[in-house]
Order: structure tokens, then sequence, then C-alpha cells
């Protein structure tokens, strides 16, 4: 099974330091070899992005920075686990290293998947 998870927090107006930029090389070289990690991308602040809305017809534009929300998404990862279980694991261990935030896993459907089922 794959899972995206979104890793969501209060936006930085900093980059990361050296060191915190080793502990998730790390992280991230360890994962891509055993397997579990198949994608992983940080994001850049939200003054540089928009958000594109759609509602009874009509799209509307707002671009960021977008103070009025209180977390923003960072970055994401596309996870491969046997179980919603071990994403949630994964997704833990993550926080141990990026410290403050929250991660939204969400299964990503894949051809055949009986979405009901997790499988």
């Amino acid at each position: 099974m794959k899972f995206l998870s979104m890793y969501k927090s209060v936006e930085r107006n900093a980059p990361p330091s050296q060191e915190e930029m080793n502990k998730m090389g790390k992280l991230v070289e360890e994962g891509m070899k055993a397997g579990w990690l198949v994608a992983t991308e940080g994001c850049l602040p939200s003054a540089l992005g928009a958000r594109v809305r759609s509602a009874s017809g009509k799209v509307s534009v707002t671009d960021g920075p977008f103070t009025e929300s209180k977390e923003v998404v960072g970055g994401f990862a596309i996870l491969r686990a046997n179980s919603k279980e071990e994403a949630i694991q994964l997704a833990k261990d993550f926080l141990q290293v990026v410290g403050d935030g929250e991660c939204e896993l969400r299964q990503i459907y894949e051809a055949g998947q009986d979405a009901a089922a997790g499988r």
C-alpha cells in the first residue's frame, strides 16, 4: 500500500539549519534504501504560493502568504507500508526528526484496490 503523508506545521521564516538538513537527509537516505520511502519534497514559503478554489461554479485565486492559517503544508512524502498502522509508525518516526507539527496520512488509490477494505 502507498500513503501520502502531508506534513503541516507553523510556517517558518528561515530555512532549516544544517543540523536539521543532515538529520532529514539521513532519514530520507535510510527510507529510500529500505524501500518505505517512495518520494519526498519540502515546500517553499506560502508567500510564493496560491490557493485556487471553486465554489458554486466560481473560481477564486488567493496569493500567499496564508496568514489566516495556523499551519501550512511544509512538505510531503509518499510512503510504502503494509498497513495503516505501519504508515502511522513511519509518520511518528518522521516527527521525531522534524519536531513539532502533524502528518496527515491518506492512503493512495491504486488500480485494482478496494478502497473501502484498504487493500
